[in-house]
Formats: C-alpha cells, sequence, structure tokens
C-alpha cells in the first residue's frame, strides 16, 4: 500500500509542480523570446521533468511512504550533470531561435 501511495504522490509532485513551472516557462518564452519557438518549447518542458527528478531523488523521497530499498541520493556528479542538462534545455529554444534568424 505504501508503494501505491508514494507513486501517487510522485504523480501529483510531477504534474502539479510540474505543470505551474510548464506555465511559467511558457508565460517565459511568450514574453522575451517570442512566439516563433513553440517548435522546440518541448525542451523547456522536459528539463523541467529532469529538474524535479533529480529534486525528487534528493529531496523529496526521503518525506514520503515508501521506506524500503533503492533510496539513495544521486551522487554530486550526476546531480550537477543533470542541473547542467536542465538549464542549457531551458535556454536551448532561444539559441534554437537565434541560429534559424541568424
Amino acid at each position: 500500500m505504501r508503494v501505491l501511495l508514494e507513486l501517487l504522490r510522485i504523480i501529483c509532485i510531477f504534474g502539479i509542480l510540474g505543470g505551474v513551472l510548464g506555465g511559467i516557462l511558457d508565460v517565459f518564452y511568450d514574453n522575451f523570446v517570442g512566439p516563433e519557438t513553440t517548435a522546440y518549447r518541448w525542451l523547456g518542458f522536459v528539463a523541467i521533468l529532469v529538474f524535479l527528478f533529480v529534486h525528487y531523488r534528493n529531496h523529496w523521497q526521503f518525506s514520503g511512504w515508501y521506506k524500503g530499498k533503492g533510496r539513495e541520493k544521486l551522487s554530486t556528479l550526476v546531480t550537477r550533470m543533470l542541473l547542467v542538462i536542465s538549464i542549457i534545455l531551458v535556454i536551448a529554444p532561444t539559441f534554437i531561435d537565434v541560429i534559424r534568424r541568424g
């Protein structure tokens, strides 16, 4: 039962926070980058999922219902690499648009 509750918790965290952060990112792209990036905005949304994954593995999994095996933090190297990839993915639509116009 704890596993199902934890899965429901993960779905809610990713769904709600992913939706809110995705909405913020969408407004950012509309206001600062322009509507030309519509075809590449999915990169930013993948970045949000990567960010939430890192945050879940390093913080939220230890406050949930599941207490079984496999509860480890990501290593510092993996955490940094995933966060850098996430940042690159967030700004990628801007650079793709600049290169396309160029």
